[in-house]
Order: C-alpha cells, then sequence, then structure tokens
C-alpha cells in the first residue's frame, strides 16, 4: 500500500507568517517616521509662539518705544535670521532685543533668508508679530514657508 505524503507545509505555513509579520514591521516604521516628522512641525509651531511672546515681553518691558515703532519691522524690512541687525553698546534697547530676537530665531529655526520675524506695533500698543520659517521637513502638510502669527496688547 502506498501512501501519498505531504512535505514542507509546515514550513510554507512559517514562511507565509514571517511575510505578514514583516509587511506589519515595515507598516509599523513607516509610522513611526510620519509621527516623528508630525511631532518635529508641532515642536516648531510651538517655538514660533515662545519666541513671539519673547518679543513681546522685551517690548512690554521698553514700552515708549515699542508704542512709537521702533521695534517695527514688516514687509521687506522683516527681520531676516540670515542677516541679523548690528548691535552695539551705544546702540538702543530695541535694537539690541530685535539683534537678539533675530539671533534666536537664527538659531532655533536655522540661520537662512526664509526665517523671518515680522513685529508690527499701533500707537495703542496692539502688536501683531509674524515668525516665517521653513517647515517642508514635515511632509505632507508642510510648507516652506510655514507661518506662526500672534497678536497682542503690550
Amino acid at each position: 500500500m502506498i501512501r501519498n505524503h505531504q512535505s514542507g507545509v509546515g514550513l510554507i505555513e512559517v514562511l507565509v507568517a514571517v511575510l505578514v509579520l514583516s509587511i506589519a514591521f515595515l507598516g509599523i516604521a513607516a509610522l513611526q517616521a510620519t509621527s516623528l516628522s508630525t511631532n518635529n512641525s508641532a515642536m516648531a509651531r510651538s517655538m514660533a509662539t515662545i519666541a513671539s511672546y519673547s518679543i513681546m515681553d522685551s517690548m512690554r518691558a521698553d514700552l515708549s518705544n515699542a508704542k512709537a515703532g521702533s521695534y517695527n519691522n514688516t514687509g521687506a524690512s522683516a527681520l531676516d535670521a540670515s542677516a541679523c541687525p548690528a548691535s552695539s553698546s551705544s546702540s538702543s534697547l530695541a535694537v539690541v532685543q530685535l539683534n537678539q530676537w533675530c539671533g534666536q530665531l537664527g538659531a532655533t529655526f536655522g540661520k537662512s533668508s526664509s526665517t523671518k520675524g515680522d513685529i508690527s506695533c499701533s500707537g495703542s500698543g496692539d502688536c501683531t508679530i509674524i515668525v516665517t520659517f521653513d517647515d517642508s521637513r514635515a511632509g505632507a502638510g508642510g510648507s516652506s514657508t510655514q507661518k506662526v502669527t500672534v497678536r497682542g496688547v503690550l
């Protein structure tokens, strides 16, 4: 009497299980990479908000000059982190504060022409601060000109 033997069935089952697990692990790795880039983008926006509050507090300490427009840098004259304004020991407090803030933006977001700080304050103390930076590493939702706008009253 001749019996038909099936051999290797257990090996095929193991290979299919390994294939399914490896596809699952690749999906988890892709999810982790997306999560990291999204978290970095969120951290950058948080840092832009903190930087905006920082210069706002500096302007509150120098209220008369802030209301007089000494901190205003808008449009083409917005602070460029790749070319921060120079300050010296004889510079006004506003120039020194703007230089330090510009350096902070450059250290946080990179000293490139895409990193800018835009400040506009009215005589009544109503201020708008816009921090622009490159967020293109954030993946699908990122932009090379990400803007964070903060409005406040001094």
